[in-house]
C-alpha cells in the first residue's frame, strides 16, 4: 500500500468514523492525532508535545474575539433590537415585487452584522419572518425557504465566528477575511432578491405595497441602534481604529449600553443567562481548536499536505479548476458535517497547499464559507433545517421542499465568487489588508 493512501486512511477514515458514531469532534481529532503519532507516520508521541501544541494554540489574542462576538450577538437579539430592524426593512423594501421576501433578505443582511452565525439568524429571526410572511398570504414552505436561504448570509458578512476559526487555523488576517466577506454577502443577498422578484412577477403574486416615506423615517430612527453596530465593527476594522478582537469587545460593550440605556429592558437574569451561554459555547469552541491544532501539527509533520499538492497538480494546474473541485467537495461535506468541524479538519491539510497552487487564502476562505453555508440548508443533516423546524409549524420535508428553489441564486453567487476573485479581494486590497 502506498504511503499517501496509508496517510489518508490514518487521518481521514478514523476521524469520519468517530464523528459518525457520535464522538465529539474535539475528542475525535485528539484520538486520531494520537493514533498517527504512535503509528510512526507523524511526530513521536509524547505527552509534552501533545500538551504544548494544545496550550500554544489557545495562547492567541485573536481568539478573544469569539466570546465577545458571541456575547454581543446574543445580547442584541435578546433586548428587542430584532423587531426594530424588521420594521425598518419592511418599510424600506416591502413595496418591491416580492414584498416580505425582500424584507426577509434585508433583515438577514443587517442582522449578519451582529450575530455572525446562520443558525442564530434562523433561530432568532426565523419565527418573526415566518409569521410575518404566512400572515400576509405566503405559503409555509416558501416562507421557510426564503428564511433558511437568507440565513446563510450571516457568517459571510462580518462578524463571523467560522471566519475567525478559519483565519486562526490557516494563519490568515481576520481583518482581511472580514472585509473580504462584505461584497460576497451582499452578492448573495442581491441574487436572492432578484430570484424572489422574478418568481413574484411570474406567479402574479407581487403584492406591491405603496411606499410610505413617513413610516420609513420613523422606523429608521428606531433602528439606528441596530444599524450602528455593523458600522462600528466593519468601519473600525477597515479604518484601522481597532483590530477584529478589539472590535468584538467594543461590540459587546455597545450591546450592554443600548440594552441598559436605550431599550432599558436589560435585566440581571437575562444578562447572567447570556453570559452563561457564551461561556459554554466558548469552552466548546476552544476545546475543538486546541485538539485541531494538534491534528494540524501532526498532519504537517507527516507530509500529507505535500502529497496533496502533487495529487492536485496532476489533475490540473489551473487554480480556478482546483478551487471548483474544492467547492464541490465542501458542498458535499457540508450536508452531513458541522461547519466548525469541517474547517478544523480540512484547513490544516489544505492551507499549506494554497500558495503552491496559486489560490489566495482569503479568496479560498470566503468561497469555503459560502459553500459550507449552503451545506447548512442541505439535507440530510443541515443544521438550519432543524432550527427552522423548531420555530415553524412545518415538517422537515416541507422545509426542504421550500428551500430547494433558493439553491439556484445561492449557487449562482458561489460560482461567481470562484470565477471572479476580485469580488472577495477588492475591499481588503483597497484598505491594504490583502
Amino acid at each position: 500500500m502506498s504511503e499517501p493512501l496509508i496517510l489518508v486512511l490514518l487521518f481521514v477514515v478514523p476521524l469520519i468514523a468517530l464523528y459518525l458514531i457520535g464522538v465529539h469532534v474535539a475528542f475525535a481529532l485528539g484520538l486520531v492525532s494520537v493514533l498517527v503519532m504512535v503509528s510512526g507516520f507523524g511526530p513521536a508521541w509524547t505527552v509534552e508535545t501533545f500538551a504544548n501544541r494544545m496550550y500554544g494554540s489557545l495562547n492567541s489574542f485573536t481568539l478573544l474575539a469569539i466570546p465577545f462576538f458571541l456575547f454581543a450577538g446574543r445580547m442584541m437579539n435578546n433586548i428587542g433590537l430584532t423587531d426594530d430592524i424588521f420594521d425598518f426593512a419592511e418599510s424600506l423594501v416591502s413595496p418591491l415585487p416580492g414584498g416580505l421576501g425582500h424584507v426577509n433578505v434585508v433583515v438577514s443582511i443587517i442582522f449578519s452584522g451582529m450575530s455572525g452565525a446562520a443558525v442564530a439568524d434562523a433561530a432568532g429571526l426565523g419565527s418573526i419572518e415566518y409569521e410575518a410572511m404566512t400572515s400576509r398570504g405566503y405559503d409555509g414552505p416558501t416562507a421557510a425557504g426564503i428564511t433558511g436561504a437568507s440565513s446563510t448570509i450571516g457568517p459571510i458578512i462580518p462578524p463571523s465566528i467560522p471566519v475567525i476559526v478559519y483565519g486562526v487555523t490557516a494563519q490568515v488576517s481576520i481583518g482581511a477575511l472580514f472585509l473580504g466577506g462584505i461584497l460576497p454577502g451582499l452578492l448573495m443577498g442581491l441574487t436572492l432578491m432578484a430570484f424572489i422578484t422574478v418568481g413574484a412577477l411570474r406567479s402574479g403574486t407581487a403584492n406591491m405595497e405603496s411606499f410610505d416615506l413617513r413610516r420609513l423615517a420613523e422606523s429608521s430612527l428606531r433602528a439606528i441602534p441596530g444599524l450602528i453596530a455593523p458600522a462600528i465593527i466593519i468601519g473600525g476594522i477597515a479604518t484601522g481604529v481597532f483590530t477584529p478582537t478589539e472590535a468584538a469587545a467594543v461590540a459587546g460593550i455597545y450591546a450592554i449600553l443600548i440594552g441598559a440605556a436605550v431599550y432599558r429592558n436589560l435585566e440581571w437574569d437575562t444578562f447572567r443567562s447570556i453570559l452563561g451561554d457564551t461561556f459554554e459555547d466558548t469552552a466548546v469552541l476552544t476545546l475543538i481548536i486546541a485538539f485541531a491544532n494538534v491534528y494540524g501539527f501532526v498532519l504537517t509533520i507527516s507530509g500529507l499536505p505535500g502529497l496533496l499538492t502533487e495529487a492536485l497538480l496532476t489533475i490540473s494546474t489551473d487554480p480556478t479548476i482546483i478551487l471548483l473541485l474544492f467547492t464541490l467537495f465542501f458542498l458535499i461535506l457540508g450536508t452531513f458535517m458541522e461547519t466548525i468541524a469541517i474547517i478544523l479538519i480540512v484547513v490544516p491539510i489544505v492551507a499549506p497547499v494554497l500558495p503552491q497552487i496559486g489560490i489566495d487564502p482569503i479568496h479560498f476562505g470566503i468561497v469555503m464559507m459560502v459553500a459550507l453555508m449552503i451545506g447548512l440548508i442541505s439535507p440530510p443533516f443541515g443544521v438550519v433545517l432543524f432550527a427552522l423546524e423548531r420555530v415553524t409549524d412545518l415538517e422537515i420535508e416541507d422545509i426542504i421542499k421550500g428551500i430547494m428553489p433558493y439553491y439556484v441564486p445561492l449557487m449562482i453567487a458561489l460560482v461567481l465568487l470562484v470565477l471572479f476573485p476580485s469580488i472577495v479581494l477588492s475591499v481588503p486590497e483597497y484598505f491594504g489588508l490583502a
